[in-house]
């Protein structure tokens, strides 16, 4: 959507933020502040730290995860490039899939909005599986509901685990 001008309407998105390597605390609050300077993007609210055992991959250490609600004119692909281009400024490399990671951010929901591209699902292809991901999502936004109707809540109970609150944003 655009304004009168033409200008792209800013939507509200959701970012996840992971890390289980070096100082975690502080790798997720640099790449707050790194997204919070993007052009086109304005932060909104940060949620909690909160701190989970590893997914996918367990032979890791434990993990740092937080959630961010934006305000952004990028465009769906545009802010997957510019938090890949965060990732990398902040010493991400590629490696093993689900593995440990000094950063990692991923786009939950845009504007809950539907989006499918090679390498971009929107909402999260995964989310309604992690509970690292719905937890702080559910302190930035508790009626969220996906698109076929369930709460996040709904999702959590499923799916059975707590999580540890680290730190306060």
């Amino acid at each position: 959507m655009t304004d009168r001008r033409g200008a792209p309407e800013p939507v509200v998105a959701f970012i996840g933020l992971g890390s289980n390597l070096e100082d975690r605390e502080r790798q997720i609050r640099s790449a707050i502040a790194a997204l919070a300077r993007l052009p086109g993007v304005g932060l909104v609210r940060t949620s909690s730290i909160y701190e989970s055992k590893p997914w996918g991959f367990a032979d890791q250490p434990n993990f740092l995860n937080a959630a961010v609600q934006i305000e952004t004119t990028l465009g769906p692909v545009q802010l997957l490039i510019a938090l890949k281009w965060i990732e990398w400024r902040e010493g991400r490399r590629l490696g093993r899939r689900w593995g440990p990671r000094l950063i990692d951010l991923d786009i939950l929901l845009y504007a809950n909005r539907r989006f499918q591209r090679p390498g971009l699902v929107i909402p999260h292809a995964q989310l309604h599986e992690r509970a690292f991901a719905l937890v702080p999502l559910r302190e930035l936004w508790p009626d969220y509901h996906t698109p076929d109707g369930r709460s996040v809540d709904e999702l959590l109970s499923r799916l059975g685990e707590e999580l540890a609150v680290w730190s306060s944003p």
